[in-house]
This record gives structure tokens, C-alpha cells and sequence, in this order.
């Protein structure tokens, strides 16, 4: 026989909670920012990475500036249907926002096939169309944060938050950097890692600490 593996007798509303335990307990007593804390541990929630603590890089009041920006309605912008779908919009619809992608939109395929760029970059001038505070969420495409750098330095567009966590490993690192020297509030990680899944956590995580029904 093999080795008897004991099984936590955790309830299924408790499994969240339990989970967040045990990141607690592995961070080691490392001290992370108040404000920071609920995001570094969504992310590392959705990924096992306990890298991300290390890696994530916040702009001066990025949170707070995040929050502030929600409640007013901000509108959200992602680089994928994935991290669109893994958005709790029920919460940002309590405060006036929506989540946007634009991949399948006939005039971003033809923006960008007359370009010679990617989709991705495409949907940011289309972003960029939009009225009323913005923050992009962007989790797969580097060329998507290269054009979205492109459009705030030409004076095209002002975001509220800029998520950048693309995954991969052509000019993935380079576009992070450029979010990094500009004056706009920014949730970024650096290096290699992020995706879909990172971007939406981080949106979530911002959304569950203005969501009254979430202890």
C-alpha cells in the first residue's frame, strides 16, 4: 500500500478562507504593505506563485487611486475575453462600471490588419475612444501595453490604473518597464509571469475590498 495522504476537512464555503490561512502561513510573517496585502494575496491565490510577492510593483497610492477611480464609475479594459470573463462584474456594476474587450469587433480586425499590428494594440485605440475614467487590465498581450504607452504619451488617453502583467517572453519585460516610467497610477509584474487570470484577480481584489458583502 502507499503512503496514507491525510485530506483537510474543509466545507466548501470554507475553502477560500482556508486558503488564504495557508498563504498567511507560508509567506513566513513577512510584512507586506496594508494596502498592498489583499492584492499580493488574490494573486498568489490564483496562481500558487508565492513569487508574485516579490514581483508586483505598485505606483505611489496606486490602490487607493484604483478604489477611488471605481467608485466613480471607472469602466474596465482588457486584452482578452478571458480576463473579461474572469471579472466579477456583478460587484463593479454596483458602483456604474463595465468591463470591455473589443477583440471581435470587424473594425479592430480591420484597424489592425491596415496597421500591421496586432489585435490587441488595435483595442487600445479603441479603448481610447471611450468617455469617463478608464483602467486597463492587461494580462496577455505586451504589444497591447507597448500601443497603450504609445496613446498616454501622445496625449490620446489618461487611465486611472494601469494593470500590466503580460505573460511570455517577447518584449513582455520591455513593455512592464515602460509602464513603470509613466506618471499614471499602475499595478505591474515585473518579469516573465502574469496572464489573463492575474489581471482579472487583481481587478477582483480591488472590487471585493469596496464589496460590503465580503467579510
Amino acid at each position: 500500500m502507499g503512503k496514507k495522504i491525510e485530506l483537510e476537512n474543509v466545507l466548501p464555503m470554507e475553502i477560500e478562507k482556508r486558503s488564504f490561512e495557508i498563504i498567511t502561513q507560508e509567506l513566513g510573517g513577512r510584512v507586506l504593505k496594508k494596502e498592498q496585502e489583499p492584492i499580493i494575496k488574490r494573486v498568489i491565490h490564483t496562481t500558487a506563485d508565492f513569487e508574485y510577492a516579490d514581483t508586483l510593483t505598485f505606483s505611489e497610492d496606486a490602490v487607493a487611486k484604483a478604489l477611488d477611480a471605481i467608485r466613480g464609475g471607472a469602466n474596465i479594459v482588457t486584452d482578452t475575453q478571458m480576463a473579461k470573463s474572469g471579472i466579477n462584474k456583478r460587484v463593479l456594476a454596483k458602483f456604474g462600471g463595465a468591463v470591455y474587450n473589443f477583440m471581435q469587433e470587424e473594425e479592430v480586425a480591420r484597424m489592425a490588419k491596415e496597421q500591421g499590428c496586432t489585435r490587441a494594440a488595435a483595442c487600445m485605440e479603441r479603448a481610447a475612444e471611450l468617455s469617463g475614467p478608464l483602467i486597463f487590465a492587461i494580462g496577455n498581450a505586451p504589444t497591447a501595453l507597448v500601443r497603450l504607452y504609445e496613446l498616454i504619451e501622445a496625449g490620446a488617453v489618461r487611465p486611472q490604473l494601469i494593470i500590466g502583467v503580460p505573460v511570455g517572453f517577447v518584449n513582455v519585460v520591455q513593455s512592464k518597464e515602460l509602464i513603470l516610467n509613466l506618471d499614471v497610477p499602475f499595478i505591474v509584474a515585473r518579469g516573465r509571469k502574469g496572464g489573463s487570470n492575474v489581471a482579472a484577480a487583481i481587478v477582483n481584489a480591488l472590487l471585493y475590498l469596496l464589496d460590503e458583502t465580503r467579510a
